[in-house]
């Protein structure tokens, strides 16, 4: 394959399974633009992206309702979402088909699709962050090999833990976005702020 064209096949896990605790309301439900955070979050990856595979748990049914007519996107449930975002994580790679794979967050709808682009042509067997060694950002781009590696992994494991064990590059790419998650009732405000 090319390795400038984009891909036929790559998916982005997204887990959307949290209860939104510090929000104190459910963030990806929460207006953004013309539509949800979490609608924008699951268009900017599809932008580059082939798939996204949506980790559902808290309020689980109404997410399927939402997204079940999308057929870009795959839902998935996790049963044991109170465990944690990991647990979410180790859900959605049992049913990653692609040769490298995206994870990134659903309160993260800023994230600009020339970010998953560049880390794509950056790609070279070990995974990719889209900032620095301080500030890693999202989205990450993952190989394949690493996937067995996290599906296996103790449930109270930490993706970064995982992750930098082995090599990683990063891209240093100056792109506030890249960090801009919306977990509280503050950053909801600067978000709205900054859309308008």
């Amino acid at each position: 394959m090319d390795k400038y064209l984009s891909p036929k096949r790559l998916d982005c896990v997204i887990p959307a399974a949290g209860l939104s605790s510090r929000m104190g309301s459910w963030k990806l439900m929460l207006p953004y633009q013309q539509h949800t955070i979490l609608d924008a979050s699951i268009e900017n990856a599809l932008s580059f992206c082939s798939r996204v595979i949506l980790v559902v748990g808290h309020r689980w049914l109404e997410l399927v309702e939402k997204y079940k007519d999308n057929e870009r996107v795959l839902l998935v449930r996790n049963e044991s979402y109170k465990d944690g975002m990991f647990s979410s994580i180790q859900q959605g790679l049992k049913h990653v088909e692609s040769d490298y794979f995206f994870i990134t967050h659903g309160d993260m709808p800023c994230i600009p699709s020339y970010i998953f682009h560049d880390l794509w042509f950056a790609r070279g067997g070990c995974t990719v962050f889209p900032g620095s060694a301080i500030r890693p950002g999202h989205p990450v781009l993952i190989p394949h090999s690493l996937k067995n590696t996290v599906i296996n992994a103790d449930i109270k494991s930490s993706m970064k833990e995982i992750l930098f064990r082995d090599q990683v590059k990063y891209l240093d790419i100056s792109c506030e976005e890249i960090h801009l998650d919306v977990d509280t009732p503050q950053a909801y405000k600067c978000l709205c702020e900054m859309s308008h």
